[in-house]
């Protein structure tokens, strides 16, 4: 058998992926990152009143970037996902509080910790399947919300943990009150964010774990081990979705109960189905949506707005089963036919 080896199994599957790849979609992949970063620069410049809403936009697209890591590539379906985002947040807010203040060791912390979390959890509930899986996960987030309220002298309880007061970017950035560096600094991250998720689903692991989402058994029958590579690939993303709760806290300066609940990782599939799962900037652009129209909505009608939002995902769900990211290529393959 020839082709590069993979651990214990010998899979090289990216010349086939490749060839499978629309020629549009790999064009469009590859401008994906100089349009998002002029996009997000454009922002800045064109809604100078809404960089608050905007930061929490960027951060939030981390986070389900992170669960389009663990759905779209290795179609672990989960309801739990704000466990790992949840505990990057409170990770860095605590060390901020008591420790630390530098804004990129905070962002450490709370990598490493979404990380562990993810690792630990991933390791005994990624052995099950289908509903009882999405049970399991539903079970971490509860147990890891019930933790943080019951350790109020760390957390603050239900009443939030306050008080993060992040040391200027680079010895020279600081935080204002306008959110230019925060945002500024949530877009980096993002970015970065982005081209390393890419980097990743690209790489022969990612590529094998796409093989265990479409054929474990063949995965298997090829020496390798699925559940090993799931389980890697979960723990990476609990360290996105940790990073991502640890650029919360550090650009919003709060952390409340909210952020480890199922509610928000509930949310946050709604954003990946939105945007198209299994495409990385799907994940992007479902937040985006998402938010712009919970933010616009909740202004008109604050009782109805998720009506609204419920409207849009039917008709995204009927009409682009793929997500909005799958617009383009229904474009561009009608205007070929």
């Amino acid at each position: 058998m020839s082709g590069r080896h993979t651990g214990a199994v010998a899979i090289d599957p990216s010349p086939q992926v490749s060839a499978r790849e629309p020629w549009f979609r790999r064009a469009l992949g590859g401008a994906a990152f100089p349009l998002l970063a002029a996009a997000g620069l454009a922002a800045f410049w064109l809604f100078p009143n809404d960089l608050g809403l905007m930061t929490r936009i960027a951060a939030t697209a981390l986070y389900v970037l992170s669960l389009d890591l663990v759905l779209g590539f290795g179609g672990i379906a989960t309801l739990g996902h704000a466990a790992m985002f949840g505990t990057g947040a409170y990770a860095a807010g605590i060390a901020a509080v008591h420790l630390v203040s530098d804004p990129l060791v905070l962002l450490a912390v709370g990598g490493l910790a979404g990380g562990l979390v993810a690792l630990v959890t991933g390791a005994l509930i990624l052995h099950a399947r289908g509903l009882t899986l999405l049970m399991l996960t539903i079970a971490v987030v509860q147990i890891v919300q019930e933790v943080v309220n019951k350790a109020r002298d760390l957390t603050g309880g239900s009443d939030g943990l306050s008080g993060i007061e992040p040391s200027p970017l680079f010895g020279l950035f600081r935080f204002d009150m306008f959110g230019r560096t925060s945002y500024l600094f949530a877009l980096a991250v993002l970015l970065v964010g982005f081209l390393v998720a890419r980097r990743i689903v690209r790489s022969p692991f990612g590529l094998a774990c796409r093989g265990v989402k479409e054929d474990p058994l063949r995965v298997a029958a090829l020496g390798g081990s699925p559940r090993r590579y799931l389980v890697t690939l979960y723990a990476i993303a609990g360290v996105f979705a940790g990073v991502a709760g640890a650029l919360t806290a550090v650009t919003s300066g709060i952390v409340g109960l909210d952020s480890v609940s199922f509610s928000w990782s509930a949310e946050a599939l709604v954003m990946l189905v939105l945007g198209g799962a299994g495409r990385l900037v799907g994940a992007i652009i479902g937040t985006v949506a998402f938010m712009t129209i919970h933010h616009v909505m909740a202004a008109i009608d604050p009782f109805h707005w998720m009506l609204f939002i419920g409207l849009f995902l039917m008709g995204t769900v009927l009409f682009l089963p793929g997500g909005i990211a799958s617009l383009a290529d229904r474009l561009i393959k009608g205007n070929r036919a």
